[in-house]
């Protein structure tokens, strides 16, 4: 096996960390193996946060081919608590995207992130929110969809040049639709990839581990520059 992945995945480090963003904070877990050369930056979707058990389970996938992963919650305590009663802020794309500004900016400062390729993985509404924020930051190397509800990013994704790969669940009739959609407006490099037999949350045996195999390939291709 790979010395440089045993050592990767047996050597991260892991910290929670808090994102400024305007006057609040929102929690975050950063991951980093040891020589990471690219991290990923997590868009949760509707009704879920940093501590996603999908999320999670694909993150460590991508710590094991030596990128960092940062989690983080697009909402604080409060709004999640209203949001949960209102839906208010579940399908406002802007305002997510610009959660994903806030933390993609942050990344760029911490010193002990510096110089690392920064892509996005986003699941339901967070692929909008992701592809949004990648249409004005040429700099986003690579995005992943898993189920996204990409329709919601609009036209704006012909200006995202990130490399960008759309996951759905073969079962998920809907997202496959928005997914070919967006695809043909993508003016990037592109892949769609239809995970047979899954539903939208991917809950079959084995149909998340086909996931979390697609985006993390995808990631090292795009984010490693020594690959």
């Amino acid at each position: 096996m790979n010395p440089y992945i045993n050592q990767a995945a047996t050597s991260s480090r892991f910290r929670e960390v808090l994102i400024p963003c305007g006057e609040t904070r929102l929690e975050g877990d950063l991951t980093v193996p040891y020589g990471a050369r690219g991290i990923v930056v997590f868009a949760h979707g509707s009704g879920s946060s940093r501590r996603s058990s999908r999320n999670r389970f694909v993150a460590e996938q991508i710590n094991v081919l030596g990128l960092a992963t940062l989690l983080f919650d697009l909402l604080t305590p409060w709004e999640a608590e209203a949001e949960a009663s209102t839906g208010e802020l579940r399908f406002n794309i802007p305002f997510l995207a610009g959660r994903l500004r806030d933390a993609t900016r942050w990344v760029r400062e911490e010193p002990s992130l510096d110089g690392l390729g920064i892509g996005y993985f986003g699941s339901s509404t967070g692929a909008a929110a992701a592809l949004a924020a990648a249409t004005d930051d040429p700099s986003i190397g690579a995005i992943v969809s898993r189920g996204g509800r990409t329709d919601l990013a609009g036209t704006e994704v012909e200006n995202v040049r990130a490399a960008t790969l759309l996951i759905g669940g073969g079962l998920d009739y809907m997202v496959i639709r928005w997914n070919k959609e967006t695809y043909d407006r993508l003016r990037c490099e592109k892949r769609i990839s239809i995970v047979e037999g899954a539903s939208h949350l991917f809950e079959e045996p084995g149909k998340l581990e086909e996931v979390a195999e697609l985006a993390a390939s995808w990631f090292k291709l795009h984010l490693d520059p020594l690959l």
